[in-house]
């Protein structure tokens, strides 16, 4: 199927319908390509379902602290509603400068961070730095299918680089992959970690690998670390770039407020990068948005200064959650899964179902519980089912009780 007739609205009208077609075919073609989400799919198909329990996107239960939408609100209505800093208001930057010292003990440099309307945004800052039409980026995959699609939208083109896979140990970095898929158009590595939807997590050692390779081979890493706090080790946070970097090495770190502080709906986030780099961000940011609205930039501060106790609750939350999930379903011996080490996510297949959207559909129909098939997430995924178990107890509960339920009926 084209990319034309894959969009052009269904008509009864002959005339309408080639009128549609007429135009489509003058929308530039690599934007005409971006694939439909495969997540949404599933979404649209239950979300009007009484009962239903949905685990199927990237987002907890919990509404944003009210601490947080107070200090919006008090700025809204003192007026904070006009034009700002395009890197963001400097109490901000300040305070996401402290936030990451404390966390990974790197230097207090407001210079280093600028505030973008959403992590989405930071990774199309990123892309639109490190490439240009008919560069390549290379995403290890099974990944979040927006970073391919940011690429796409600049007309450069996403390599997947399948995970390794071991049904005991998990998902792994296949180095020797990775490197024969370098070539003279590959300009970056994107690599999320902790890791989304497949829970991975690389080690320090695994980081120094891919320093080592994008230093050698002159890539930009695009570092996608918004899961570092929902980590399952005992250091309290996950291996960072930040544990191995040098200035001078061409990192661009994408953030967000959303996981942290259940602030998705907000849109606000931030990206890292070299302060020599800091008159091309505030143009990127200027060309596109125009900034973050001031009022929402004050709620990201009351997020950063007063939302620890808030973090870990959600953290401690997650970490109970996975087990409350994780532990029965294998228990049924019927499900290939492997408890991750970050992020919320269960990525588990189902032996003898490889047809995962239709999995997907059915599931919605038979269990009345809504999960993300594995094909929305590239190479790798073909096979799996995604499940989000950033909720509260009683959900969860009744989620796994259904599924279990589900696979202990099949033969």
């Amino acid at each position: 199927m084209t990319a034309v007739s894959r969009l052009a609205p269904a008509s009864a009208d002959p005339a309408l319908a080639a009128s549609s077609d007429r135009m489509l075919r003058q929308v530039a073609a690599h934007v005409a390509a971006l694939p439909q989400s495969g997540i949404v799919e599933v979404v649209n198909y239950g979300r009007t379902r009484e009962g239903m329990i949905p685990m199927w996107v990237g987002e907890g239960d919990l509404p944003t602290p009210s601490f947080i939408c107070d200090a919006a609100a008090e700025a809204l209505h003192g007026g904070q509603t006009f034009y700002t800093w395009q890197r963001g208001i400097p109490e901000l930057r300040q305070s996401i400068a402290r936030y990451m010292s404390k966390l990974y003990g790197i230097p207090e440099t407001p210079e280093r961070f600028f505030v973008c309307g959403s992590g989405m945004q930071a990774i199309n800052i990123a892309f639109n730095i490190a490439l240009a039409a008919g560069d390549e980026v290379i995403i290890p995959t099974p990944a979040w299918p927006n970073a391919a699609a940011a690429a796409m939208t600049r007309g450069a083109k996403p390599v997947f680089v399948p995970f390794g896979y071991d049904e005991q140990t998990g998902f792994s970095l296949d180095f020797d992959r990775i490197a024969d898929a370098i070539t003279p158009r590959t300009r970056a590595i994107f690599l999320n970690t902790p890791a989304n939807p497949t829970g991975f997590v690389a080690s320090r050692e695994d980081l120094q690998t891919m320093l080592d390779l994008a230093r050698a081979k002159g890539l930009w890493i695009v570092a996608d670390e918004i899961y570092g706090r929902f980590y399952y080790g005992e250091e309290g946070r996950a291996p960072s770039f930040h544990d191995i970097m040098e200035p001078d090495d061409h990192i661009l770190f994408v953030q967000t407020f959303s996981k942290n502080w259940a602030m998705t709906g907000w849109r606000i986030g931030w990206i890292e990068a070299p302060p020599a780099l800091g008159q091309i961000i505030e143009n990127l940011v200027q060309f596109s948005t125009s900034g973050v609205a001031p009022f929402m930039q004050r709620g990201a501060i009351a997020a950063l200064e007063q939302g620890e106790p808030f973090v870990a609750e959600q953290i401690a939350r997650a970490r109970k959650g996975c087990d409350l999930v994780a532990d029965p379903l294998i228990a049924t011996g019927k499900v290939d899964l492997v408890k991750p080490k970050g992020a919320f996510y269960l990525f588990m297949s189902v032996p003898g179902y490889d047809d995962v959207r239709a999995l997907a559909l059915r599931l919605v129909d038979e269990a009345n519980i809504g999960l993300a098939p594995g094909t929305a997430f590239g190479p790798g995924g073909e096979r799996f089912l995604r499940l989000c178990y950033a909720r509260g107890e009683a959900q969860l509960t009744e989620a796994t009780k259904r599924l279990v339920t589900w696979l202990e009926r099949q033969n």
